[in-house]
């Protein structure tokens, strides 16, 4: 008796919730308005009509009895049907309801009030497990909607106070404890500590966070007291966005899906024809009852949005957003991906590549002299250095007398001497005469970015730094392949020789620099020209025209960023390329998954109908073979809730170190190799 979808429910118990009187919505076409479906009065109702089946099989004297109870039962089990189907027909709806409505009245009326309980028990039990199996499908989903606590510790003067979350402003800070999750997003001003971040960006490690170090809505604080100002709240928050693109992807729908809405009109008037031949050429009342209870296409009209819902989930759980549902459809025919390079394939973040002391300097005291002097300096390189520095465990020194001209370099003193670090001509600048430029092997047209370090005026090494390139884009890129991507391409505004050498680090064949947004989107256009079905992979931020040009466009890194959420169809909530293969083969089996469930239903319901016509089907079967049908269709669907689990503790691969020479360049560029280490 279920013949709505799942997702046009959860549509309208959203869109309706303020409003008890739906008659305004009879456009929608769809089934609303169920009478309540309650366990306890079905379970009420089925133990009248068993007690009628045991008084006939006790008693011989006890039919009016068994009557009376099986009548109750009846009356009890076929009440919400028939309300449902009169309210269908008062809003001048013409739907499936209508065909369980009459088998169950007909059964009634012909005094076999046994069938009629026993009809409608099945109905309503498939209608139960139905919807409550199929939403097991969304718990996810239906978790990351609550996951915003109610309340929120907020900071006034020396104390606290708890506050409503929906009533936090932008400015106001709030304390977050072990084991909070956090009421809105904000920066931490105070305090360190481990956060679970996998309903945002669906990574199954916790990411340590300090100071200055954004925090989202929905995530939980599992280590640490922190004081965090709020810069987002409410439905403003990441967690909101999010929550409002599944709301809004889970109420659109496939073109199949809407081909059958249109179709579905004429199919009860259809049904109720061969339900009027069978009775003119059988005179069997039980015939009837059968086919008309047997053509309730619940297996088919549950075919595409059970799949599409397990689909959602599985996607959301790793933290891809989709912001249509017809995306899913599309990403199965992706065979051309084009990639930006800056934050996409690259990190978007400058990291040591090269350590390259000079004389008898060890390679670890360079380090440590030049991230020292860098301190207190915010550029990325300084940034960059300290990084390096605490991944490899170097204890940094305090500097003095720090002086910071932009654009060139620093100075300052460290263990009472003179470090100076900055470029080439910052140093010349400095007083440092030597030819050290004869000792550097890097090619900055590249993209490498060269500092110079000098000890009490003389060069004692450099340092190579460069935007890197992500750890899984090779892996990510070949997967893609694998699956029958045919043409990869990366595209960038950087220098040529900059954008070749990351191609050639991560397997690209086809590479294009020098580009302006309007040449990026030209180069998708004429993609699609040739026939290619293209996705555009981009950070959300500069790519938005090339995202738009694409059949899917696919913005990375979107969390906290609402650019990146609103300017492409489909939103990674975090930086791992893995999810673009796994997004595509997603899809490729949500496609095959809703044709197997289309199939089985057209099969199911022309095999019922034929078996019921001939009276091979009485109308008890046939409301069990509804329900088997239906649960068929939903467990078929439910299997693509567990795709991607293998990614959900993806952790990238690590490159084993190597010893290394002066100069040389190490293989994992944010790690010290043993050798540059124990220089200390």
């Amino acid at each position: 008796m279920q013949v709505t979808s799942l997702l046009s429910q959860q549509e309208h118990k959203h869109d309706h919730d303020h409003d008890h009187n739906h008659e305004g919505c009879a456009s929608c076409g769809h089934d609303h308005e169920h009478a309540p479906v309650r366990l306890k009065h079905t379970l009420v109702g089925v133990v009248f009509v068993i007690n009628a089946f045991v008084v006939d099989w006790m008693f011989e004297q006890g039919h009016t009895i068994a009557s009376a109870s099986a009548m109750v039962g009846a009356i009890i089990l076929g009440y919400p049907i028939v309300w449902t189907s009169y309210k269908d027909l008062r809003r001048g709806v013409l739907t499936i309801n209508e065909l369980v409505g009459i088998a169950v009245l007909a059964a009634f009326a012909s005094g076999d009030y046994k069938t009629a309980g026993v009809v409608a028990f099945f109905m309503l039990l498939g209608e139960i497990i139905e919807t409550r199996t199929a939403e097991g499908a969304r718990l996810s989903i239906e978790s990351l909607i609550k996951l915003t606590p109610t309340k929120a510790r907020r900071i006034v003067g020396k104390g606290e106070e708890e506050v409503a979350a929906k009533d936090l402003a932008v400015g106001d800070v709030i304390r977050i404890r072990p084991g909070d999750n956090v009421a809105a997003d904000g920066v931490i001003v105070t305090g360190q500590g481990s956060f679970n971040q996998a309903t945002i960006t669906g990574e199954s490690l916790p990411v340590d966070k300090k100071p200055g170090d954004d925090v989202f809505a929905g995530t939980q604080n599992l280590t640490g007291v922190l004081e965090v100002r709020v810069s987002r709240a409410g439905q403003d928050t990441t967690l909101g966005k999010v929550r409002e693109l599944i709301l809004a992807a889970e109420k659109t729908k496939l073109p199949i899906m809407r081909i059958i809405d249109q179709y579905m009109g004429f199919y009860t008037p259809l049904v109720l024809v061969i339900a009027a031949l069978v009775w003119a050429f059988t005179r069997d009342l039980d015939r009837v009852i059968a086919v008309l209870v047997v053509s309730c296409p619940c297996a088919f009209i549950l075919a595409t949005p059970t799949a599409m819902v397990a689909a959602l989930s599985a996607a959301a759980r790793l933290g891809i957003l989709i912001k249509n549902v017809g995306d899913i459809e599309s990403a199965a025919k992706i065979n051309a991906f084009v990639f930006d390079k800056t934050g996409t394939l690259t990190t978007g973040k400058l990291a040591v590549s090269r350590l390259a002391p000079l004389g008898e300097t060890a390679p670890a005291e360079l380090l440590r002299l030049a991230a020292s002097a860098e301190k207190y300096s915010n550029h990325p390189t300084a940034k960059a250095l300290a990084q390096l520095a605490g991944e490899a465990g170097v204890p940094l020194g305090e500097p003095t007398n720090f002086a910071e001209t932009a654009g060139r370099g620093i100075k300052a003193d460290v263990d009472g001497k003179t470090i100076i670090v900055g470029r080439a001509q910052w140093l010349k600048d400095n007083g440092v005469t030597e030819d050290f430029l004869k000792a550097v092997d890097l090619n900055e047209t590249e993209g490498f970015s060269l500092l110079f370090i000098a000890r009490d005026g003389k060069c004692i090494g450099w340092v190579g730094l460069q935007d890197q390139t992500r750890v899984e884009a090779r892996e990510a890129l070949i997967e893609l392949k694998a699956s029958g991507v045919r043409r990869i391409a990366m595209i960038s505004g950087d220098r040529q020789p900059v954008a070749a050498r990351v191609a050639r680090e991560i397997g690209c064949e086809e590479v294009v620099g020098d580009c302006l947004p309007q040449n990026k989107v030209e180069f998708v256009r004429a993609m699609k020209l040739k026939g290619y079905r293209v996705a555009v992979v981009g950070d959300g931020v500069n790519d938005a025209p090339a995202l738009a040009a694409g059949d899917i466009g696919i913005a990375m890194g979107a969390a906290g960023s609402e650019v990146a959420i609103h300017s492409a169809t489909i939103a990674l909530m975090n930086n791992d390329l893995r999810r673009l293969p796994f997004l595509v083969k997603l899809s490729r089996s949500t496609r095959l998954v809703i044709n197997q469930n289309f199939l089985f239903g057209v099969v199911f319901i022309i095999t019922g109908l034929s078996l019921a016509a001939f009276g091979k089907l009485n109308p008890i079967v046939a409301a069990i073979m509804h329900n088997v049908g239906s649960l068929i269709v939903i467990f078929n669907s439910a299997r693509l809730v567990r795709k991607g689990e293998e990614l959900e503790h993806y952790q990238p691969a690590q490159v084993e170190p190597e010893a290394h020479g002066r100069g040389q360049k190490p293989k994992a560029p944010a790690q010290l190799t043993p050798e540059l280490a124990g220089g200390l």
